[in-house]
């Protein structure tokens, strides 16, 4: 997931927009397949999130996990985060999350 939201805010820097949002959408804690889990990749992505809201990047995470309570705080912030626990409802959600972080 690190790896994923540098990319994504080298991107978003670059734009001369006034507003520049990230929408992570995620189906819970980051891996890989090159042994890219737990707590390494866990902070990683909290690094990768810290240094995009350094570059003025607003980074805010989308889960269906209905754990993510657990460690979505950790990597995104008390406030950075949203659960929808039940993905048919997504949908339905993301207007409304979008409203709260531009609106």
């Amino acid at each position: 997931m690190g790896a994923a939201l540098r990319h994504a805010t080298a991107n978003l820097a670059k734009r001369p927009n006034r507003t520049r949002l990230l929408l992570v959408l995620t189906d819970g804690k980051p891996n890989d397949i090159d042994h890219y889990e737990g707590r390494f990749a866990m902070e990683d992505s909290r690094r990768a999130v810290q240094e995009a809201r350094r570059l003025g990047v607003n980074i805010f995470a989308v889960t269906v996990d209905k754990d993510a309570k657990s460690y979505l705080p950790t990597m995104f912030g008390r406030n950075g985060y949203a659960v929808v626990g039940d993905i048919s409802k997504l949908p339905a959600a993301l207007p409304a999350i979008y409203r709260g972080l531009t609106g």
